[in-house]
C-alpha cells in the first residue's frame, strides 16, 4: 500500500508484468430466495478504551493476533474458511470464470527490457506460470536464455522473484527473494555467465531498490534492523537505512551509507547510482508521496559523506539524471502539476533553475536519454509524451499507438536507445524499441490473448461529485452491451496514485460476460498533481468518499448500470473505501468486495508498516485526527438496522504490510450486526502477502471466487 509509488516509478520496482497481474474484480443472477448462513460464533472480549473523551470498545482485539502463532485466531481462521467455502461451492458461476481465466491468462508476455553493458535483460511469463522468469539476451533481438525461475522455489509457487538489478556491465544480477508474499527480502547474486549464485545473502531488506556501484564491486540497498527471533511478520517498521554490500563480504561488514535516526518512520524506498557511477541518490519519504527529502552520496570522496540536496518534507523531488554536477529534477515545488529544473551540485549553495515549466497537465514521469528529455504527462489519465533538448526547448511528441498508457523510457544521457510499454484496457502490453535520435519505435515484443479486442469499448466519462468537482471514469464494456448492465465499480483515492488505463485478464473476464467495468479516478490520487492528492488526504479523507458514492450514482442515473446491479471492489486504501462507502450508503451497493483493507482505522499505526501511514490519514494519537478517522472507520461505524449488500472480504494469513487482523475485526464486527440478510464472509488466503508475488494460480482462484459472488448479487448472466 505505503510502498506501492506512483506511475512514474514504477519501471524501478519492476511493478508490472508489464500489467497483466493486477487487482481483481467481480460480479450472476440475484437470486429469488436468500441462503441461510450460520456464521462461526466469534468471542467478543472486554476491551474499552478512552481517547480524548470517547470511548471506544474493542471488542473483536484478540483477532488481531498472529494467525499463524496464536491457536485461537487460526482456528477462527478455519471456521471462517469453511463457511465461505461452502457458500462459494453453490455458486455455479464460480467454475465458469476459473476455467475462463486459466484461459484469458495463457499468453506469453514480457517486462520492459533494460540495457547493461551489451546485455538485455527482462522477466518473461511463458502464460500460466506461478513467477515471472528472469531472461537475459546477449543481443537486442537475440535468444532469450533463463537466467533465474523462481517456479522451481516453492511446491506452492508463492515464492517469487522481486526486485533485480544488473551491474552496469551485464555480468552478475543481484536479485530479492520473497517468500510467501512477505514485504522482507532475501538478497542474494547471480554470475550471468556461469549462472552460478554466489556466497553473498543481505537480509532484512525492505522497501527498496538495488543499485550497482558502476565498477560491480558492489550494491546499494536498504534495510530495517533485524527483528527479535520470531516476530519478523508482527514488528513494527522503523530506522530505515541504506547500505553498500561489498562482493564476497559478509553482511555484517556492510558499510552504513545514510540513515536518519531522528526521524525513525522515514523510508529511503529509492535509491539510484547515477549512469556515470558517481554519485548516489536516495528518495527519502515519510510514507506519503507529498514530499520527500533527496540526498546525494559523491563516491569520488573517501568518506561517502551524505549530502542532503534537500531537507525539508515540503515537496516531492526525484531525480531524473545528470551531465556533470548538473543534476536534473523534476519537482512540485511552485508547481503542483511538476516541472523540470536543474541545479550545479559543485556550488557551496546550488540553486534551482527551470528547464520545462509546469504544464496544464500533470507530469508523470521523466527520462533523460539520448540527449533529450522525454516528458510523460497524463491528460485526463491518458498518456502523452512529450520530448525536450536539454536546455528546455520543445522537439515533438513521441508517437504512441493509440490512447492508453506508457511507461518505461530508462537510459542515459549516452543512450541512443530505450523502451517503452504501451497498453489500455483492450490493448494487450506491447514493448517497443524506441530510436531517440530518429523519434521512431518498433515492436520488440506484442502480447496476443485469447480475445478479440476490438469487441471492447472504451469511453471516458466525467460526473460530478457532492461538492462540484468534475471527476474522470473510464467505462468499459462491450460494444454490445448498450443497456443497463451489472457493473463492478473500482478505484482507490490515496497516496497520490494512479491507476491508468492498463490491460488486464482479470477486469477482461468480467467484462466479456456482458458486465460493465468502471473505474473512477477520485480524489486522493495523483491523476491531477498535487492539489488532487491533497483533495483527498487527511482531514479531507471525506472526498474520498463522496466522489466514489457520486460515481455510483452517476452509473445508475446514466442507465450504465442496472437498478441492482452496482458491485464496488478496492484493495489496500481501495478496501479502506469500500469498507467506508459501504457504512455511508449501503443502499447503493448490491455487493462489495474490500481487499486487504486498512479497517481499523483507531489502530492501523500499531501494526507493521502502519507508522508510515500517519503521513497520509493523520494520527489516531492527535484529537482532530482521531475525530476524523472515527468518523469513517470501517470497524467503528457499521449501522446496525440498515440492510448491508453482500460482502466478501479477502486478506492473507502472510500479509505484513495490512495486516490481517484489520479485515478479520471488520468482518466479525458484520456478521455480529443487524444489517440484513445478505451474506458477509471473510476469504482468509494462505503465503499471499498483500499483493506482489501472488502465484496466477492464487490469482486465478481468488478472482473466481469474486466474481461468482458478486456476479450472484448482481444479475450477471455468466455462460
Amino acid at each position: 500500500m505505503i510502498q506501492k509509488l506512483p506511475m512514474r516509478r514504477a519501471a524501478l520496482f519492476s511493478l508490472s508484468l508489464f500489467f497483466t497481474t493486477l487487482l481483481a474484480f467481480a460480479c450472476s443472477q440475484p437470486p429469488t430466495t436468500i441462503p441461510m448462513t450460520t456464521y462461526p460464533q466469534t468471542k467478543r472480549v472486554d476491551v474499552v478504551e478512552t481517547s480524548f473523551g470517547q470511548t471506544i470498545t474493542d471488542p473483536y482485539r484478540w483477532l488481531e493476533n498472529d494467525v499463524r502463532t496464536d491457536k485461537e485466531v487460526a482456528s477462527w481462521v478455519e471456521a471462517q474458511n469453511k463457511v465461505t467455502n461452502a457458500y462459494l461451492d453453490t455458486l455455479p458461476s464460480r467454475a465458469i470464470f476459473k476455467e475462463r481465466l486459466k484461459q484469458l491468462y495463457d499468453y506469453e508476455r514480457f517486462t520492459i527490457p533494460v540495457k547493461k553493458g551489451k546485455r538485455y535483460f527482462y522477466s518473461r511469463n511463458s502464460g500460466v506460470q506461478s513467477q515471472l522468469v528472469l531472461y537475459v539476451r546477449d543481443s537486442v533481438d537475440g535468444a532469450g536464455r533463463v537466467l533465474i525461475d523462481p517456479n522451481s522455489w516453492a511446491d506452492d509457487g508463492a515464492t517469487a522473484l522481486a526486485e533485480w538489478s544488473a551491474s552496469a556491465d551485464g555480468a552478475r544480477v543481484a536479485y530479492a527473494v520473497q517468500d510467501g508474499g512477505t514485504d522482507w527480502r532475501a538478497i542474494r547474486v547471480l554470475d550471468v555467465n556461469t549462472g552460478k549464485v554466489l556466497d553473498d545473502e543481505v537480509k532484512w531488506a525492505r522497501f527498496t531498490t538495488i543499485a550497482w556501484a558502476k565498477d560491480g564491486s558492489g550494491f546499494f540497498y536498504a534495510r530495517f534492523p533485524e527483528p527479535k527471533q520470531g516476530e519478523a511478520s508482527q514488528a513494527n517498521v522503523e530506522n530505515h537505512a541504506v547500505y553498500f554490500h561489498a562482493l564476497d563480504t559478509p553482511q555484517t561488514q556492510d558499510r552504513l551509507v545514510y540513515a536518519t535516526p531522528d526521524q525513525p518512520t522515514i523510508v529511503h524506498s529509492l535509491i539510484s547510482v547515477t549512469k556515470d557511477g558517481r554519485y548516489v541518490t536516495i528518495f527519502s519519504t515519510p510514507g506519503s508521496l507529498i514530499a520527500n527529502l533527496l540526498t546525494v552520496v559523491d563516491l569520488n570522496s573517501a568518506d561517502w559523506t551524505p549530502r542532503k540536496l534537500v531537507n525539508k518534507l515540503d515537496y516531492l523531488w526525484g531525480v531524473v539524471g545528470n551531465v556533470g554536477t548538473k543534476f536534473f529534477l523534476e519537482t512540485t515545488k511552485d508547481a503542483p502539476r511538476l516541472k523540470v529544473v536543474t541545479m550545479d551540485i559543485a556550488a557551496a549553495d546550488p540553486v534551482f533553475t527551470d528547464v520545462v515549466p509546469e504544464q496544464d497537465s500533470v507530469l508523470n514521469g521523466v527520462s533523460l536519454v539520448g540527449g533529450r528529455l522525454l516528458l510523460s504527462y497524463l491528460v485526463d489519465v491518458k498518456t502523452e509524451v512529450r520530448r525536450y533538448t536539454l536546455d528546455g526547448k520543445a522537439d515533438g511528441v513521441v508517437k504512441l499507438p493509440g490512447i492508453g498508457t506508457a511507461i518505461g523510457f530508462e537510459g542515459g544521457e549516452d543512450d541512443k536507445e530505450t523502451f517503452f510499454g504501451f497498453t489500455s484496457f483492450n490493448a494487450a502490453g506491447t514493448i517497443y524499441r524506441y530510436d531517440v535520435a530518429s523519434n521512431t519505435a518498433r515492436v520488440w515484443s506484442e502480447a496476443k490473448v485469447a480475445f478479440d479486442l476490438s469487441r471492447i469499448a472504451v469511453e471516458q466519462r466525467f460526473f460530478t461529485s457532492k461538492d462540484g468537482t468534475r471527476v474522470p471514469m473510464f467505462v468499459v464494456r462491450r460494444k454490445d452491451v448498450t443497456g443497463p448492465a451489472p457493473t463492478v465499480l473500482n478505484a482507490y483515492g490515496g497516496y497520490g496514485l494512479i491507476d491508468p488505463p492498463i490491460f488486464s485478464p482479470v477486469r477482461l473476464a468480467w467484462v466479456e460476460q456482458g458486465g460493465v467495468f468502471a473505474i473512477a479516478y477520485i480524489r486522493g490520487g495523483g491523476e491531477y498533481g498535487r492539489a488532487w492528492h491533497e483533495a483527498g488526504r487527511r482531514q479531507n479523507k471525506q472526498n474520498v468518499f463522496d466522489d466514489f458514492i457520486a460515481a455510483g450514482e452517476y452509473l445508475k442515473a446514466e442507465g450504465i448500470t442496472s437498478p441492482g446491479g452496482l458491485a464496488i471492489q478496492g484493495a489496500s486504501n481501495g478496501g479502506l473505501l469500500i469498507g467506508a462507502v459501504v457504512n455511508q450508503r449501503p443502499d447503493l451497493f448490491a455487493a462489495a468486495l474490500p481487499q486487504v483493507g486498512v479497517m481499523d482505522m483507531l489502530r492501523f499505526d500499531q501494526f507493521t508498516a502502519g507508522k508510515l501511514w500517519v503521513d497520509e490519514f493523520g494520527s489516531p494519537a492527535r484529537e482532530a485526527d482521531f475525530r476524523n478517522l472515527l468518523s469513517y472507520s470501517p470497524y467503528h461505524n457499521i449501522q446496525s438496522g440498515k440492510d448491508y449488500p453482500a460482502i466478501l472480504a479477502t486478506t492473507a494469513d502472510t500479509d505484513d504490510r495490512v495486516v490481517p487482523g484489520h479485515s478479520f475485526k471488520y468482518v466479525a464486527a458484520l456478521q455480529a450486526a443487524d444489517i440484513g440478510p445478505k451474506p458477509h464472509f471473510v476469504r482468509i488466503e494462505t503465503r499471499a502477502g498483500h499483493g506482489a508475488g501472488k502465484p496466477t494460480d492464487k490469482i486465478i482462484e481468488e478472482t473466481a471466487d469474486m466474481w461468482a459472488f458478486a456476479a450472484h448479487w448482481t444479475g450477471l448472466d455468466v455462460k
